[in-house]
């Protein structure tokens, strides 16, 4: 009878044991574990643009890396919102995130209701670089740097047509701004992506554009565009020959575009850490730095923390600039 009670002990010790082990097994090897599938990387414009330019190598190293593909998944419309939103409403387990841009922080102010939270809807995971931009015109602009701009746009208010990318992309805001420093009124003109603004300039269908230097540069270099100025505080290593906007008189003005990768709220922290420290990694490997200098990148891959802390200082500084500028969707 004892020995009866003592194997039936032994029985039911083993199989608490082996129960617990399979229970906690999943957290303590979870980051182990992941990815077992491929990654959805949602790109919030059409492709062409500057965040599919940045989204490509970096997808390529990250599956070397991962061992699993990383698929670009395009959901452009709204100023990125839709893209968000999506994001926002998928499963918090790695497969699904989302590149932003500095629109991601605008329209936190931009748009009167979002589908979603842009503080607490969304887990920061890393930011992968910044990118400066320029100040580009089209064949039909007379100006060519940006004095000459700012006389043009007194002389004619509301005449200037400049295009962006969308409503509440960073060269959106970026023309508003300096509008708002400049004194001087131009019309913005929206349009899906920056295919669509490159096309338009090309045309002659509009003036100008604050875009990211990536996409505006080979058009510079050909001859189709001019450049005005680079909108960061400092020059582009990409085209160390064109003065920024404040070495031509317009105190104060910085603006430089980035590019960060967000989750949904609710990633574990495993994955999140994991995944932060594979960006920076893949950041780091010679191949994708020269690919992405070619364009005017400036690769970062900081912690979860750091990007948290970058757009919380960015929905600040862009909500301060809707409400100066007096912005809007149009």
């Amino acid at each position: 009878m004892f020995n009866r009670s003592a194997r039936l002990r032994r029985t039911l010790i083993a199989s608490l044991t082996l129960i617990t082990i399979a229970l906690l097994s999943p957290l303590a090897h979870a980051d182990k574990a992941w990815p077992v599938k491929p990654i959805q990387l949602v790109i919030p414009y059409p492709p062409g643009g500057s965040a599919d330019l940045l989204g490509r190598p970096l997808a390529v190293q990250l599956q070397q890396q991962l061992g699993q593909p990383v698929v670009l998944e395009y959901k452009a419309g709204a100023g990125g919102t839709l893209a968000s939103q999506y994001v926002a409403r998928a499963q918090p387990d790695g497969y699904t995130v989302l590149m932003v841009l500095a629109a991601h922080a605008i329209n936190h102010s931009l748009y009167p209701k979002l589908p979603y939270d842009t503080r607490k809807d969304f887990t920061p995971v890393s930011l992968v670089a910044n990118l400066p931009m320029v100040v580009a015109g089209s064949r039909k602009l007379a100006a060519k740097n940006m004095n000459e701009l700012v006389r043009a746009a007194k002389a004619a208010p509301g005449q200037l047509t400049f295009g962006s990318a969308g409503n509440g992309n960073t060269g959106h805001l970026a023309a508003e701004y300096f509008s708002s420093i400049a004194g001087i009124k131009m019309t913005h003109v929206p349009y899906k992506g920056s295919a669509g603004v490159v096309n338009a300039m090309l045309a002659g269908d509009i003036d100008l554009t604050f875009d990211s230097i990536s996409t505006s540069m080979p058009q510079i270099r050909s001859g189709n565009f001019s450049a005005l100025a680079v909108t960061s505080a400092q020059r582009s290593a990409l085209a160390p020959e064109v003065s920024t906007v404040q070495e031509q008189g317009i105190a104060g003005f910085d603006v430089t575009g980035w590019y960060a990768i967000i989750a949904p709220a609710g990633m574990p922290n495993d994955i999140k850490q994991r995944l932060s420290r594979e960006i920076a990694t893949a950041l780091r490997q010679p191949q994708v730095q020269a690919q992405l200098a070619a364009s005017g990148y400036e690769p970062v891959g900081s912690t979860p923390d750091m990007l948290q802390a970058h757009i919380d200082r960015e929905i600040t500084r862009w909500s301060a600039v809707v409400k100066s500028t007096g912005a809007k969707i149009d």
